[in-house]
Parts: C-alpha cells; sequence; structure tokens
C-alpha cells in the first residue's frame, strides 16, 4: 500500500511555505511540496512531525544547500592545505630601508 503523504500533509499542516512564509490555495496549491526534515522520504509518521510544507522554490533551495555541504566537507580546508604564499614581501623590509628601526631616535 502506498502512502499518499503529501495528501495526508496537505490535510494537517496549513498551507504556508514553512520557510519564506508564502500562502497557497487553488490551482497555486501545487506549488506547495512536502519536505522531509530529516531528508528521509520513507520517515512518514502519521502525525506528520517530519514534514513540513515548502514552495517549490524553498524545497530546491533547501536540497541544493544540503547537496553543497555535502560536497564542501569532501574539500580539503584551507588549513589542511597549508599556506599557498612562499615569499614574504616585508621580511627584508628593516633591511631595505637601511635602518635598525630606531628612526624616531634623534641624532
Amino acid at each position: 500500500m502506498k502512502v499518499d503523504y503529501r495528501n495526508q500533509a496537505l490535510k494537517i499542516l496549513p498551507w504556508v511555505c514553512a520557510k519564506c512564509g508564502r500562502e497557497f490555495a487553488g490551482k497555486k496549491l501545487r506549488e506547495l511540496t512536502v519536505h522531509h526534515k530529516d531528508h528521509n522520504y520513507m520517515n512518514n509518521p502519521p502525525d506528520g512531525s517530519n514534514w513540513e510544507l515548502l514552495c517549490i522554490y524553498c524545497h530546491d533551495n533547501e536540497h541544493s544547500r544540503s547537496l553543497e555541504a555535502e560536497w564542501q566537507n569532501t574539500q580539503v580546508s584551507d588549513i589542511e592545505k597549508g599556506p599557498t604564499a612562499t615569499h614574504s614581501p616585508f621580511s627584508d623590509l628593516k633591511k631595505m630601508l637601511g635602518g635598525t628601526g630606531d628612526h624616531n631616535k634623534k641624532k
């Protein structure tokens, strides 16, 4: 038996996008989708506690953010890479200025 969680969600949740707050009715109701909070589409408790209604735009944004986060976690962080610069342009500045750094002392 297939559970039609969208119709069930529409019966128990207000027809408002949980992210942007837009209200939906009539033909526009088709733009309202069910988002599983734990991202597990098999987790469909009858009380709807794992669902929130999102408009198609917010739903796409929610999933693209989670995909991006997964992708970024697989990348090597800048800290792990180490320094990228091999030259320090100011390392010999004191020597180039020809002094000991005591330029404020009166002669």
